[in-house]
């Protein structure tokens, strides 16, 4: 194990750093417990003229927790029920999963 890969699954198991969450696949009955890191920034999107400020979630999830999220999993996050949406994404180290999410 590297030491950037130790390092994250320090930052991961931190209880102020990482939260507890539900991921529950769309294609078969299976569900999982894992920890995320939660973001939650603003992006800014053109429209011919018009720049429109959009809230969006976004989550970091741990490869060894998660190997293969898929568009359209569900991820619970306290009592809130989120989609992944779009295609999952690795970090360049390929530890670490960032899901943009959308309201269930």
């Amino acid at each position: 194990m590297s030491v950037f890969a130790a390092a994250m699954d320090r930052i991961f198991t931190h209880a102020s750093m990482a939260a507890p969450a539900l991921w529950i696949s769309a294609t078969t009955s299976e569900e999982r417990p894992i920890r995320i890191i939660r973001r939650a920034p603003d992006r800014v999107t053109d429209f011919g003229a018009g720049r429109f400020v959009s809230d969006t979630t976004v989550v970091d999830v741990r490869v060894a927790d998660l190997p293969a999220p898929l568009p359209g999993d569900v991820i619970v996050i306290g009592a809130d029920s989120h989609v992944i949406q779009g295609e999952p994404l690795r970090d360049r180290e390929r530890l670490i999963w960032t899901l943009e999410l959308r309201p269930a």
